[in-house]
C-alpha cells in the first residue's frame, strides 16, 4: 500500500477516535444536565454543586485521555500538518449532520492545539470563522406557545402546570395571580397595553444552585420582552419566587458573574438563538457560557475580538485604574473587554507564586460567584498585530512579562492570559459619579464583601481597587490573586498591648500567622473620603467585627448552602420569605 492510502485511513481512523471522544464527552455533560431536577426535587444542593464542578471538568479529561491515545495512535507522525489537514476534512465529514456541530468543532480545535501547540490560528488545521455570527432566531420546537385565553392568571396556571415536578406547587393559583398582576402592569408601562400575542416558553428549565428557571418572551407581533420565573423548592412546596419581565432583569439572571446554568440542549445554537433574543446586548459568547459551553463561549469570544480588530484602528492601551502588583492590565478602548497577563516577578509585599495565582483563578472557575465575581476566561498562544500596540503599553509588557510575552518585528505573541468583561473601577467610579451614587457603591461594596463570605470567599485584599462596577450598579470583586476560602481563615481580634512602646512599635510585637486576619484592620484598606466611611460604617460596621466572620464561618464549615438570587429582595413574592 502507498503512502496516500496509509495516510488517508490514518486521517479517517483520528478522526474517527476524535468524533467518538467528542460524542462520550457531549453524552455525559447532557446526561449532568438531567440530574438537575432530580438535585431540585430532592433539594440536593451541594450535590447539584458536586455535579456542576464534574461537569466543568470533564471536557478536559476526555481530551487529556484522547490526546494520549492520538499520540500512540499516529506516532512520529502526530505533529505532521499535512496529516492533520487530513484529519481534518475526514472530521468535517463526520460532524456535518450535528445539531451540535459548532461545539463539535472547538473540541476539535483543542485536540489540534494540545498536539500542535498552535500560536495564532492555523485556517489548514482548525475551524475557523471570522465572518459574522449566524445564530438561529429562536422560532424553534424548542419553545412552547401559549396565548391568552381568558385571563393572563389562566395562562400562567396552564404554563406552570406543563413544568411538572414531582413535587407540587405550594400555591399554583395564587403564583399565577402573582405573576399575572407583575405582568399586567410591566405591559402597561412598557407597551402602554396589557395585550399581546403570544407566550413562548423555553421547554427545557435552567437549574442553578437552589433555583430553577422557567425562561421565555412575551411577543406582540414584531417585538418581545423577556419572561423569567425563578421557582423555589421550600418544604411546603414549589412556589414561584418572583416575576422578571425587563431586559436588565434577565441581563442579570444570564450575569457573567454568576455560575453556569445546567438545561437540557440538544441544539446549543438554538437555545442560544432564543436567548439573544431576549437579550440583544450580551455577546453570543457570553449567552453559550452561560448555559455550559464555556469553552465554545471562548471560541465565539475570540472570534467576535478578531472581527473587531478588523473593523477598527485602535490600539491596546494600559488599563484604567491602580496598577496591580501580580497582573499587567490592558484593553482596547473600543471594545468591551480587558486582558490581563501575569508579571514575571511580584513587587513586594507580594509572596504568591504563578502557579498560586492561577490556582486561584481555577478556584474562582470552580466555584459558586454569587454575582459577585467576574467570569475570567483563559487563553493561551495568542497572537496579534505589533501596530495595535500603544507603544508604553508594549514597553510595559517587555518590562513585566518578557517570560510570557514575545514582541517581534510584526507580532506581539502571548503565551497566556485571562480575559474578563471590562468594569468601572471601584476607586475611580467612587471619584468620578455624583455623591449619591458614590454612596449607593460604597453600601453594595460592603453587600459584595458578605456575599462572597457567605460563599465560602474571602477577597484577601479589600483594597477598592479590586473591585468594579457593572453597567448595572453592581459591585463585583475582580483581582483574585490573594482571594482564599473563608473557612481556611483564622479571624482574631487585635490583642490589647501591654506596654507604652508595644504601642509606638512600627512591627506587630505579637505572633501572626499566614492566615490571621483581623477584621478591626479593615478600616484602614478603605481608603473612602470622610462622608462615605459614614456610610460604610452606617451599613456594615458588622464587618469590622471578628463575631460576625466566624459566624458565617461556622456555618459554610457546617456544610450550609446559603441562598443567593439574582433579583431585588423586593421583588419576591412573599413577605416571609424575604425576612
Amino acid at each position: 500500500m502507498s503512502a496516500e492510502p496509509i495516510k488517508r485511513s490514518l486521517a479517517r481512523n483520528a478522526a474517527a477516535a476524535i468524533h467518538s471522544a467528542f460524542d462520550d464527552y457531549h453524552s455525559e455533560f447532557k446526561a449532568i444536565a438531567r440530574r438537575a431536577q432530580d438535585r431540585f426535587e430532592r433539594r440536593e444542593w451541594a450535590a447539584w454543586q458536586e455535579d456542576a464542578i464534574e461537569r466543568l471538568g470533564l471536557r478536559e479529561q476526555v481530551i487529556q485521555r484522547l490526546v494520549t491515545g492520538l499520540r500512540v495512535m499516529l506516532g512520529e507522525q502526530a505533529s505532521s500538518y499535512y496529516l492533520w489537514a487530513a484529519i481534518k476534512d475526514a472530521y468535517a465529514r463526520l460532524i456535518n449532520q450535528r445539531r451540535d456541530v459548532e461545539i463539535a468543532e472547538t473540541f476539535y480545535n483543542s485536540v489540534t492545539r494540545r498536539i500542535l501547540t498552535t500560536v495564532g490560528v492555523e485556517a489548514d488545521l482548525e475551524f475557523v470563522w471570522f465572518g459574522a455570527t449566524t445564530i438561529p432566531t429562536g422560532d424553534t420546537p424548542i419553545v412552547r406557545v401559549y396565548s391568552q385565553i381568558s385571563t393572563i392568571a389562566g395562562m400562567i396556571k396552564a404554563i406552570l402546570r406543563d413544568y411538572a415536578f414531582a413535587v407540587p406547587y405550594q400555591d399554583i393559583d395564587g403564583d399565577a395571580q402573582r405573576v399575572a398582576q407583575v405582568m399586567e402592569g410591566y405591559l402597561r408601562s412598557y407597551w402602554d397595553t396589557p395585550d399581546f400575542d403570544t407566550v413562548e416558553m423555553v421547554k427545557s428549565v435552567f437549574y442553578r444552585n437552589k433555583g430553577a428557571y422557567l425562561v421565555g418572551r412575551v411577543r406582540k407581533r414584531n417585538r418581545v420582552i423577556p419572561i423569567i420565573l425563578p421557582l423555589l423548592n421550600t418544604d411546603a412546596g414549589i412556589i414561584v419566587d418572583a416575576a422578571l419581565f425587563s431586559e436588565e432583569e434577565a441581563s442579570v439572571v444570564f450575569s457573567f458573574t454568576r455560575s453556569y446554568f445546567h438545561v437540557e440542549a440538544d441544539i446549543p445554537g438554538d437555545l442560544v438563538g432564543f436567548l439573544k433574543s431576549i437579550l440583544p446586548l450580551k455577546p453570543v459568547a457570553e449567552l453559550y457560557i452561560a448555559i455550559g459551553y464555556n469553552k465554545h463561549g471562548k471560541t465565539e469570544r475570540y472570534r467576535a475580538l478578531y472581527r473587531h480588530l478588523n473593523n477598527s484602528n485602535d490600539k491596546f492601551e494600559i488599563a484604567r485604574g491602580a496598577r496591580g502588583m501580580v497582573m499587567t492590565v490592558f484593553t482596547l478602548p473600543s471594545y468591551d473587554m480587558v486582558f490581563k497577563i501575569i508579571k514575571d516577578r511580584f513587587a513586594y509585599p507580594k509572596t504568591s507564586t504563578r502557579a498560586q495565582v492561577m490556582d486561584r483563578y481555577k478556584l474562582v472557575f470552580k466555584h459558586d460567584r454569587v454575582g459577585r465575581m467576574v467570569d475570567a476566561q483563559e487563553f493561551e498562544g495568542l497572537s496579534f498585530s505589533r501596530d495595535r500596540f500603544a507603544p508604553e503599553l508594549l514597553q510595559e509588557l517587555q518590562e513585566v512579562a518578557a517570560n510570557t510575552v514575545t514582541v517581534t518585528e510584526g507580532e506581539v505573541i502571548i503565551k497566556h492570559l485571562y480575559t474578563e468583561r471590562r468594569l468601572y473601577p471601584l476607586d475611580l467610579y467612587i471619584k468620578e459619579m455624583n455623591l449619591e451614587k458614590a454612596k449607593e457603591a460604597v453600601i453594595d461594596y460592603g453587600h459584595a464583601i458578605t456575599d462572597l463570605a457567605a460563599a465560602n470567599i474571602f477577597p484577601g485584599d479589600l483594597f477598592i481597587k479590586n473591585f468594579g462596577v457593572t453597567r448595572h450598579g453592581r459591585v463585583v470583586f475582580y483581582d483574585y490573586d490573594e482571594l482564599c476560602l473563608l473557612t481556611d481563615c483564622n479571624f482574631r481580634a487585635m490583642p490589647v498591648s501591654s506596654t507604652y512602646e508595644d504601642e509606638l512599635s512600627d512591627q506587630p510585637w505579637f505572633s501572626v500567622a499566614e492566615n490571621d486576619i483581623f477584621p478591626e484592620e479593615f478600616r484602614k484598606f478603605l481608603w473612602f473620603p470622610a462622608p462615605l466611611r459614614k456610610v460604610m460604617e452606617e451599613h456594615h460596621s458588622q464587618l469590622f467585627t471578628v463575631d460576625f466572620w466566624r459566624g458565617l464561618q461556622a456555618r459554610t464549615g457546617a456544610g450550609e448552602i446559603l441562598d443567593f438570587f439574582p433579583y431585588a429582595k423586593e421583588q419576591r413574592f412573599r413577605q416571609e420569605e424575604r425576612d
